[in-house]
């Protein structure tokens, strides 16, 4: 089945792009995976404390994802698919939208002001020609009901 591919963070973008992959993936018959990313660790001299620190922040990726699948279930009944991957954020999502030709397309969320934010700055700049998939960069300024008009 294909797959929208949408990047969740703590950001209000980030659940504007995933509740706009929703609409799209329940008008084309279509599912969604979430992908939380865990940035790779600062060097800590002590092995100790910087195992305690990845598993923090597994703890907390894994409790940001699982708390968007809630969400999505409950507003759309789309049942998502949970990945957690640690390390570099833009080397990973390559990797994903390499290993599964069934994603549709990348959604990601742009800022509502500012910068747009990293993922977007990478992804839509220099080598967006050479992905695998269509980017879809969903403005975080938009409603909830703004974006079930554009699904």
């Amino acid at each position: 089945m294909r797959t929208y591919l949408v990047v969740i963070d703590e950001t209000e973008e980030a659940r504007s792009a995933l509740h706009y992959a929703a609409i799209r993936a329940l008008k084309l018959g279509r599912t969604v995976e979430i992908l939380a990313l865990i940035p790779p660790p600062e060097f800590v001299n002590w092995a100790g404390v910087e195992a305690a620190f990845e598993e923090e922040a597994r703890l907390r990726a894994e409790a940001l994802v699982a708390q968007a699948a809630g969400v999505l279930i409950e507003e759309t009944g789309v049942k998502p698919k949970i990945t957690v991957r640690n390390g570099d954020p833009a080397k990973i999502i390559r990797e994903i939208l390499g290993e599964n030709p069934d994603i549709a397309g990348l959604m990601l969320g742009a800022a509502k002001s500012g910068p747009p934010g990293p993922l977007v700055t990478h992804f839509a700049g220099n080598d967006a020609g050479s992905l695998p998939c269509p980017i879809i960069i969903v403005p975080g300024g938009l409603s909830d009901e703004e974006l079930e008009q554009l699904g």
